[in-house]
């Protein structure tokens, strides 16, 4: 296990999952594998569909709670209801297309539906959001993809390594 001391947060976006007539397993699996990778997973939460209660708990996990990143789960898809993309993209302060698009890449080398998810990533503040789908095996296929450059990524955004800039001086 890989000790990375990030704090983390994954977000289950679920009507039927909020409602008790669905187990969330996603999430779950998602806090198991940011575990195994020395995440500390400070909060798991089950949240409607509902684009207002998304956003603001995003601004509470980022602004107030300060987590390095952020995993939703659910919400991306084409369902009338499914807000999780715009709602990230409401809070969120820069995009990040790459990790969306490099999770999209890998799914469909699995299937021609990956296309048809509609999840984004973002930085809020010192945060770095993405939206996951909603099947345990997808979500799961996604942050494969993707969890072995986070880190690099984390340590960018926090200034704590990486490619951190350097002040220009005077007349530069």
């Amino acid at each position: 296990m890989e000790q990375s001391g990030w704090k983390a947060a994954v977000v289950t976006l679920s009507d039927k999952g909020y409602a008790g007539e669905r187990e969330d397993k996603s999430g779950p699996l998602l806090c198991k594998m940011l575990e195994e990778e020395g995440y500390d997973v400070t909060e798991h939460l089950l949240l409607p569909d509902d684009q207002k209660q998304i956003e603001k708990c995003l601004c509470t996990l980022c602004d107030e709670k300060r987590n390095n990143l952020i995993l939703t789960t659910g919400g991306t898809g084409f369902a009338p209801r499914d807000c999780t993309p715009e709602a990230t993209l409401a809070v969120g302060e820069r995009n990040v297309p790459g990790i969306a698009e490099a999770m999209r890449s890998a799914s469909m080398k699995i299937t021609p539906r990956a296309m048809l998810s509609r999840g984004v990533s973002v930085i809020r503040g010192n945060t770095l959001i993405i939206n996951l789908p909603g099947s345990p095996k997808a979500a799961k296929e996604n942050l494969e993809a993707v969890l072995p450059a986070l880190g690099h990524g984390l340590e960018i955004l926090s200034g704590s390594g990486g490619e951190c800039a350097v002040p220009l001086k005077e007349n530069q």
